[in-house]
């Protein structure tokens, strides 16, 4: 449970400002004090040297030229992006396939070769006086593709001959855990419309959640019948290798990269007590790589062809082991193993034709080939105890077509309409032994409208279709909680049909303030089913239902007498339902966080050449449910605090620190699945780990 609570709290911190920049390299990302220009409703198609015109009568594309980020001095590319106001750096959900999975940074108009090569990896190793503008391009607008985003950045770079090394040093020190060191070098060079570069990474990783605390668990009468102290700790890291060129070649342009990696992530458990011990360890190693080429050409003065080919694989080796001393009498040790390798492959090709400035239609077709070879086994003292779907290769081909057309009517209404078909067969063996095909329609409309200066709706109705979890396939174990989940091999992918209407009013510059309302009937909701000889697994549960309201403020104090200051709020309210497929009643969906605020302060003091800030999240946590037992996390007032000094234009010193208030998990286990009678409840009382982040960058 305590990874996810780490990916989860890590995912909302990146929204707010500070948290934000962090993740992507450590720059700030505090508000600029000069308002940005306006462009004129026809989006360029490439690198200019000039900026365009100024229509303050459009407000559908913004553009930031790098005077606006001047006073800030930034390093690279990210830095920049990080800083535009009403923009967050999404690197995309990872998701097979390339439509739809990618992220909503663009760079020259188009996505990174690769998808692990995300919008915020690439920005991150491009010198910042290589930029020409940013466009903040929302709604839509011609020759943009914007993979389902109502919002994408699109960095526009000169042309000009440069090289540039960057050096990185990164240090996460916790009190009384695991102090973990890293580092990268990042080289790039451009000569014309020729680049080339290469980075070496030695990443960490870590968790947010590592701690102390007690565990105690009661019976149906609240009665204590177990209490110990608790210790947590997770940590891991990789080591990469990356290669970047890219060249003009018979009239167009092939950008290609490669990556090779290793990596490791371990976990340590520990409830102890007099004459008690309880041990969890989880280990896992494994390697990774990829390649990715697109190649872009136009075909005429208005038709442009755009060709891409990405390759990515991974083999994986993990073991979870939980051994239990009671007095002088150990417990039969359980163990369970996994290991295996996974891979994609992607074919894709898309043709643009722009008829005019104001109105452009896409068509193209993709074909993916997706596999997970895995085997697993469980054992209790050595003898293997049988799971369903141990061992299985799961394999699926899918190809999709799509067409959409972009038309901005007048400066103030731009409408997208398009369709995706998506055919996939999904085939599985080992195990198992069984073929499914699935096809699926994807209607997508949506509408931009300005209908005066600052202000800006965006309405939205698409069809959605997600991806199976080739991991649910097979068994797993968290035996942490005593859980082992079976495999599943009946899956349908979960389809959701999406309202959303957006309201943005700017003001005083870069300050903002949107609305969003969102719907989704959802169909063949996915979340844990109940399976024979009391497993449970992944699976459908039925239709259910998504509410959602999005608030995001952003209040520049120019105006208020704090020059560089800047006051931020964001928070998404979640109401989800779906019927529980053991109990037949109605229930929120798993893992969906009701509500989660984050504000932050962030303050330049260009003078000092100095900005600091900090986010604070008052309230976190979600709940999940499971045939057997329920679960649930809850924290509070989790602060993160942080300060960068930039002594000259090449180097930055960045310190971080992070504190969270005590957070509890509990979990309810049932007698039987009928009755649902409570067997006990347990509660860990967790304090975690205050730690610090040091990161000292030198561009030369």
């Amino acid at each position: 449970m305590t990874k996810t609570i780490l990916l989860a709290t890590t995912a909302m911190l990146l929204t707010a400002g500070a948290a934000q920049a962090q993740s992507a390299n450590g720059a700030p990302s505090t508000a600029p004090a000069t308002p940005p220009q306006v462009a004129e409703a026809p989006v360029p198609t490439g690198p200019t040297q000039n900026s365009p015109e100024v229509d303050t009568a459009q407000q559908g594309v913004l553009v930031f030229t790098p005077d606006f980020f001047a006073e800030q001095r930034p390093n690279t590319a990210l830095d920049m992006v990080v800083r535009v106001p009403g923009f967050s750096v999404n690197d995309g959900s990872g998701n097979r396939g390339f439509e739809g999975a990618v992220g909503n940074v663009l760079i020259n108009n188009a996505r990174p070769a690769s998808k692990n090569d995300t919008g915020s990896n690439v920005l991150s190793r491009t010198p910042a006086n290589q930029v020409e503008r940013i466009e903040l391009i929302r709604g839509g607008a011609p020759g943009i593709d914007m993979q389902g985003y109502s919002v994408v950045a699109n960095v526009i770079l000169k042309t000009e001959n440069t090289r540039q090394s960057i050096v990185t040093f990164n240090a996460n020190l916790f009190e009384g855990g695991q102090d973990l060191f890293g580092g990268s070098y990042q080289f790039t060079a451009r000569e014309g419309e020729r680049t080339w570069g290469v980075t070496l990474s030695d990443g960490i990783s870590s968790s947010d959640s590592n701690g102390v605390g007690t565990v105690v668990r009661t019976d149906a009468n609240g009665n204590v019948i177990r209490q110990e102290d608790w210790f947590n700790d997770q940590y891991g890291g990789g080591t990469a290798i990356r290669g970047n060129f890219a060249t003009p070649l018979f009239g167009g342009k092939i950008d290609l990269t490669a990556r090779y990696g290793v990596n490791d992530f371990h976990s340590v458990s520990l409830q102890t007590a007099t004459d008690v011990r309880r041990e969890n360890l989880y280990d896992d190693d494994g390697d990774s790589g990829e390649f990715g080429a697109v190649y872009t050409r136009p075909l005429s003065p208005r038709l442009n062809l755009e060709t891409r080919l990405i390759h990515e694989w991974s083999t994986f080796d993990n073991a979870s082991t939980s051994r239990t001393r009671l007095g002088a009498i150990d417990n039969p040790e359980q163990r369970f193993a996994s290991e295996g390798d996974a891979s994609e492959s992607i074919l894709r090709g898309l043709v643009r034709f722009e008829h005019s400035p104001a109105l452009t239609f896409e068509t193209g077709a993709e074909v993916a080939y997706n596999m997970l070879e895995t085997n697993q086994a469980f054992t209790v003292g050595g003898v293997p105890v049988p799971l369903p779907s141990a061992s299985v290769k799961v394999e699926e081909i899918r190809g999709e077509m799509f067409g959409k057309g972009t038309w901005r009517i007048d400066p103030k209404l731009t409408l997208e309409g398009g369709l995706r078909v998506e055919a996939s067969t999904i085939s599985q063996s080992g195990d198992a032994d069984q073929e499914e095909s699935f096809f699926f329609p994807k209607p997508r409309f949506l509408a931009t409208w300005t209908p005066m200066a600052d202000n800006q709706l965006r309405v939205r109705f698409e069809r959605e279709v997600g991806q199976l979890d080739f991991g649910d396939f097979a068994a797993s174990a968290d035996l942490d909680d005593e859980n082992v989940l079976g495999g599943n091999v009946d899956l349908v992918p979960e389809q959701r049909w999406i309202s959303e209407a957006i309201y943005e009013r700017r003001f005083w510059g870069e300050g903002i303030i949107s609305i969003g309302l969102r719907h989704d009937a959802i169909v063949d909701a996915i979340d844990v089913i109940p399976l024979d000889d009391g497993l449970s697994a992944v699976g459908n549960i039925g239709d259910g239902t998504l509410d959602q309201l999005n608030v995001n403020f952003t209040l520049p104090f120019d105006k208020l007498g704090v020059p560089g200051g800047t006051f931020r709020f964001r928070n998404t309210w979640n109401k989800t339902e779906v019927t529980d497929p053991t109990t037949g009643e109605k229930r929120p969906i798993s893992n969906v966080r009701p509500t989660q605020a984050v504000i932050s302060w962030e303050h330049d003091i260009t003078t000092w050449k100095f900005q600091y800030g900090g986010a604070w999240l008052p309230l976190l946590g979600q709940k999940s449910f499971d045939p057997d037992q329920s679960s649930s996390w809850r924290g509070s007032d989790y602060f993160e605090l942080w300060a960068e000094y930039k002594p000259t234009a090449t180097l930055s010193i960045r310190t971080q620190v992070n504190i969270w208030n005590d957070f509890d998990q509990e979990r309810i286990v049932y007698a039987d699945r009928t009755t649902r009678d409570i067997l006990f409840i347990e509660e860990r009382f967790i304090d975690p780990r205050t730690f610090w982040q040091i990161r000292l960058r030198k561009t030369f």
